[in-house]
């Protein structure tokens, strides 16, 4: 093999091996520094199902002035005002709906939520309330918001949001962001629905992404970042780099052997 095709070999194993530029870039298409662009978004609600967990207060103000909540002086949240953001806290302190859609509440009894947005079933709460508490206020948060985020991120897991909303980037920065081998042009986000399982892809270098359905992550959503095509390549560089040296020099002592022994 001559000199000048080894080269061209090597130079062409580590061009197929690189990642421009581009290609690291969230949001690549964006507008200049100095321009504006405005993208509608539409959040999706999400819908209470079963295996949710509720954080609920019912929250009165008693005859010497002080702010009390009702729900702490029964069952296992007597004698305590704190809240334990932990995953097992949720289970004690928070209210968990059943299989068929409902919550069971201390005094106000079996509530259906099921199917219905966090603003909805606390409205239902709260009527259900008015009848054993006077001007009471009630307060319904979601616990078990949870995410998933696996594949080509620096720190795969299961998350879980403390906030109303959540978004693909967001995802993947509490990951860690997106490694050296995966594709930030095809993000694949899981989605369980009632009845089945409903999927998206997103490229998180497309300013279109603002404006997916699957932009804002709902509980429960899996985010999939997909590797690179070349990853096994740049995995095994190595290896074919060792082996294209040891063949150079097999190559290069049989053609020495052959010339000298051609002189003699």
């Amino acid at each position: 093999m001559k000199p000048f095709s080894i080269i061209s070999l090597i130079t062409l194993l580590l061009a197929t091996g690189c990642t421009s530029q581009k290609k690291l870039a969230y949001l690549a298409n964006l507008p200049e520094a100095a321009g504006e662009q405005y993208f509608p978004m539409s959040i999706p609600e999400y819908r209470l199902q079963p295996r949710d967990i509720l954080y609920i207060t019912v929250k009165a103000m008693t005859a010497d002035g002080t702010i009390q909540d009702f729900l702490s002086s029964f069952g296992s949240r007597t004698g305590t005002t704190t809240f334990s953001s932990g995953e097992a806290g949720q289970y004690i302190y928070g209210y968990d709906v059943g299989s068929d859609g409902g919550i069971l509440v201390p005094v106000l009894g079996t509530i259906k939520v099921g199917g219905l947005t966090l603003d909805e079933a606390r409205e239902i709460i709260q009527d259900v309330a008015d009848r054993h508490f006077n001007n009471a206020t009630v307060e319904c948060k979601l616990l078990s918001f949870k995410f998933t985020v696996i594949g080509e991120v620096h720190a795969p897991g299961t998350y879980i949001n403390y906030n109303n909303y959540l978004t693909a980037l967001e995802a993947v920065g509490r990951a860690g962001g997106i490694g050296d081998f995966g594709r930030r042009d095809r993000l694949l986000v899981v989605r369980p629905v009632e009845g089945g399982t409903k999927t998206y892809t997103l490229n998180l270098q497309d300013r279109a992404i603002l404006s997916n359905e699957a932009y804002f992550l709902l509980p429960n959503d899996v985010v999939i970042v997909q590797p690179q095509d070349k990853k096994i390549f740049n995995l095994n560089f190595p290896t074919f780099a060792s082996i294209l040296s040891v063949t150079t020099s097999l190559i290069t002592t049989t053609l020495l052997l052959i010339n000298y022994f051609g002189k003699n």
